[in-house]
């Protein structure tokens, strides 16, 4: 019952992979001449924005999930 979950993949951080792929992006575009056309930067760069597209749905996910107070602005939106 218990080797099932040692045979289950590692999870990463994602703040690492976010930060590693930030370095990696620094330091790969200036070494480009033209980095619209480098397949492998685009990827990297693909990859960057996929990882921080998921810890904003995950942050905003949570703030929604902790069921915070009703600001002045959903106070007008629920009156109209």
């Amino acid at each position: 019952m218990g080797g099932s979950s040692e045979q289950m993949a590692k999870k990463r951080v994602p703040d690492v992979d976010e930060r590693t792929l930030q370095k990696k992006v620094g330091e790969r575009l200036p070494a480009t001449e033209n980095p619209e056309g480098d397949p492998a930067l685009r990827s990297l760069r693909k990859r960057l924005k996929r990882a921080q597209r998921k810890r904003r749905r995950l942050a905003a996910r949570r703030q929604r999930a902790s069921g915070q107070k009703a600001g002045p602005e959903a106070e007008k939106g629920a009156g109209a």
